[in-house]
């Protein structure tokens, strides 16, 4: 386990190109040959991240449009403050945030048309300028 400060000087946040949006969709819905980013199982259906053209394509319904961002910073699943100190930074900017955390890296997905705002704010929050 690290210190979220360490954490922080090492963001490096990513911005991946495209755009990705959360579905719902029913449980026995074929989801072969799609590029899934993330998913999770809720009692009401199938919660996935996928690119937009390809839920388009499906016909699943758009709840939320969204650019995807990782930070190349290997944080612990287990780290403490690192997700407070991000999400409170694009809170203060009114940058709403989805965290999804992987084994290895944090991946936020914001709303598409804030992204460069998301950023920004990451980049500065990295190199302790206040956002």
């Amino acid at each position: 386990m690290g210190s979220f400060v360490s954490y922080l000087n090492r963001l490096n946040p990513e911005l991946h190109e495209g755009t990705y949006v959360f579905t719902s969709v029913p449980f026995n819905t074929d989801i072969n040959g799609l590029s899934i980013v993330a998913s999770v199982h809720e009692e009401e259906g199938l919660t996935l991240v996928l690119p937009e053209q390809q839920a388009m394509q499906r016909g699943f319904p758009i709840q939320s449009r969204c650019s995807w961002i990782t930070l190349g910073v290997e944080s612990a699943l287990d780290s403490v403050g690192l997700t407070a100190a991000f999400s409170g930074a694009l809170a203060d900017l009114s940058i709403s945030c989805n965290v999804m955390a992987g084994v290895n890296h944090d991946h936020l997905f914001v709303p598409f048309d804030r992204a460069v705002d998301a950023l920004l704010c990451l980049r500065e929050l990295a190199h302790g300028i206040n956002p």
